[in-house]
């Protein structure tokens, strides 16, 4: 059934409606929305298009329809925020933190991001990311991750999780179990497989999940990731590697990834993957972004339509005894016994302590390959970056506002010839090299060779005189360049205003 109604008895609405965490449109509480609550719904999941300066006033209003309601988000630092979505993140992110290796400073870093998701009402922080980013072509983790030392993400990942969850009314989630760092493809757009021995798996990938198990984490996310060493099927969907999740020692609350990603759409579909993810032992059904999901994205009432088909296929399911009620209720009680405690915490008496200078910190954090200052009074900014989906990236163009801050600039796409045509000439370059201009070029896939690469070649035979502000994973020891290079370690607000500062250091000419 597709309707808003639906013959089930309350009883059964109301376990269904536990394990679910729909996102949905507008920075206001939809009607449906509103009545989910009512009916039991486990809480929200924010996104970019539900934050605004009300954004506290919103969680308020969902909780006067379910006091104990989870409401999380995507809250990372570095490329991935939720709450900073329109200028892009102001704290460090992972890379940089990895690279800096001051676990006090990521503990600090988790204590930011928790307390600015209370301001907002929200009390389930999507992080950290725990996955050990050991494949450098990586599409989808890259710079999220502490980097690709399993052991030196697993104290990165553990002090961020103590750091979100000191104040005792927010919830860190780590993601993405069994870990999506050794994988060729974005489970946003495809099924990607993690093709690894077993030993590689649990001795690497594992480790900075049993750190944050150690660390108290009250929360894990899966991957939508297929192992074949334990099956065909995704592990959100998957009950042999979520029940090696709880051989770890964790009893709280597994939330798979989104629901509507291609990797669980276009394979299973939402529905019946939201029946096999309880059928394999998880607890909350994160069903994802109605503004970007492969199903109906574009229908005004997308949102509520998602969530009714997630609905409505555990409903039948239980109807044909395909899933118990029984599975729903193990399910829901662990949602709703973390959203209880949350609640019942309340704000901690530090709520208030004002955030360090994160500049202050961060220098350690970004490289710097040759002499980078630049003084024309002109500089043309040429962004080649490949750019993830919005799911996994700010929308944000912070390097543009940060060089606009200090120089006239001019502003280029990534639409070039130089990152689609492997024959362009170098003269066919997008800016014109004796207009007096200083260049900057953005990239974030020169960690591995291809198109990015070849085109830093192509501009180097045209304006040696260019630099480099690489966003991506950091190219190995191998690559050698003849531009001057910064590797911010971060598509963030924070990283593009301290590239633009050592960029721009030099007084114009």
């Amino acid at each position: 059934m597709s309707g808003a109604e639906h013959p089930a008895g309350e009883e059964l609405l109301v376990a269904v409606n536990g394990v679910i965490l729909p996102g949905f449109f507008g920075t206001e509480l939809p009607h449906w929305l509103g009545e989910a609550l009512d009916a039991g719904l486990a809480g929200v999941v924010y996104f970019s298009q539900n934050i605004s300066e009300n954004t506290a006033d919103l969680s308020a209003a969902i909780r006067s329809h379910q006091p104990a309601a989870l409401i999380a988000t995507d809250e990372e630092g570095g490329t991935v925020t939720r709450l900073e979505a329109d200028h892009g993140s102001t704290v460090p992110g992972p890379a940089q933190l990895g690279r800096i290796n001051d676990t006090a400073l990521s503990t600090a870093v988790g204590t930011a991001i928790a307390t600015r998701a209370r301001a907002a009402g929200i009390n389930l922080v999507l992080g950290p990311v725990a996955d050990v980013n050991t494949n450098p072509a990586n599409p989808v983790i890259g710079v999220r991750s502490f980097g690709a030392d399993g052991a030196a993400v697993a104290r990165h990942v553990a002090a961020t999780v103590r750091g979100i969850q000191a104040p005792g009314d927010i919830a860190a989630c780590a993601k993405h179990f069994p870990g999506h760092g050794d994988t060729h493809a974005d489970s946003h757009l495809a099924l990607p497989t993690l093709d690894l021995d077993v030993s590689d798996i649990e001795d690497v990938h594992f480790e900075p999940f049993r750190a944050a198990v150690d660390a108290g984490v009250r929360a894990v996310m899966t991957a939508h990731i297929r192992v074949p060493a334990w099956g065909e099927a995704p592990a959100t969907l998957n009950p042999v590697i979520l029940g090696k999740l709880r051989s770890l020692g964790f009893a709280g609350v597994i939330v798979t990834d989104a629901l509507d990603m291609a990797a669980i759409r276009e394979s299973v579909g939402a529905g019946p993957g939201a029946v096999a993810a309880i059928q394999a032992g998880a607890d909350l059904l994160c069903i994802g972004n109605p503004r970007t999901n492969l199903g109906s994205s574009g229908a005004a009432d997308a949102d509520h339509q998602d969530y009714l088909e997630v609905r409505d296929a555990l409903l039948e399911a239980v109807t044909s005894g395909e899933l118990t009620l029984d599975q729903l209720r193990r399910a829901g009680a662990r949602v709703s016994a973390l959203g209880r405690e949350l609640a019942e915490a309340g704000p901690p008496a530090s709520a208030g302590t004002p955030e360090p200078d994160w500049t202050l910190s961060l220098s350690a954090g970004i490289d710097v390959h040759g002499t980078v200052a630049r003084s024309r009074p002109r500089l043309a900014l040429l962004d080649l970056r490949a750019r993830a989906t919005i799911a996994v990236a700010s929308e944000s163009d912070a390097f543009r506002q940060a060089f606009a801050a200090h120089r006239e600039l001019e502003f280029f796409s990534g639409t070039s010839s130089l990152v689609n045509d492997p024959h362009a000439d170098p003269a066919e370059v997008p800016f014109d090299a004796h207009h007096g201009a200083d260049l900057v070029v953005l990239v974030d896939r020169i960690g591995v060779p291809g198109a990015q690469r070849e085109a830093l070649d192509l501009i180097a035979a045209v304006r040696p005189d260019a630099v480099v502000v690489n966003v991506g994973v950091v190219p190995g020891t191998g690559y050698s360049s003849r531009l001057d290079r910064v590797d911010a370690n971060a598509g963030s607000a924070l990283s593009a205003r301290l590239a633009a500062r050592l960029i721009c250091a030099a007084a114009p000419a």
